[in-house]
């Protein structure tokens, strides 16, 4: 995904963040789930999920409008915020919660990589170094 996680500052919910979102909720979905999820709830059709849109999501979940076993509904129960009775600012901050998680748990990972990668290479000089140095003595030996 391009431009990075921009999550926290263009105030909306796209499709990989909702992916990585139901992932570390411990309710993985399909491409075609996650799309079926924002399709729901966008009025818009741009996409992805403003804040407004996710809320719907909570306001249909209450009026019983959405499927039992559907993606929205797993979002629904597994974001432990109930809109009804923290509200509008509590369910504005649990999104953005979840956006500045989402963008700081994409910068994290990318860091562990980066660093498991110069590990890797430093291994491999090593082994490379090793294998030069046995050619060399194997030549002084005989």
């Amino acid at each position: 995904w391009l431009g990075g996680y921009d999550a926290g500052r263009d105030g909306f919910i796209d499709l990989m963040e909702l992916k990585l979102m139901m992932e570390k909720l411990g309710a993985p979905q399909t491409h075609l789930g996650l799309k079926s999820m924002i399709k729901e709830v966008d009025e818009d059709f741009d996409g992805k999920l403003s804040f407004r849109e996710f809320l719907l999501i909570f306001h249909k979940a209450a009026a019983g409008e959405l499927q039992e076993d559907s993606g929205l509904m797993a979002l629904a129960k597994l974001s432990e915020i109930n809109v009804a009775l923290e509200g509008v600012k509590g369910a504005k901050d649990f999104f953005e919660a979840k956006a500045q998680a989402l963008s700081s748990a994409s910068k994290f990972e990318a860091e562990l990589k980066a660093e498991q990668d110069e590990r890797k290479r430093e291994e491999e000089e090593r082994r490379l170094r090793q294998a030069a140095f046995r050619e060399l003595k194997a030549t002084f030996s005989t």
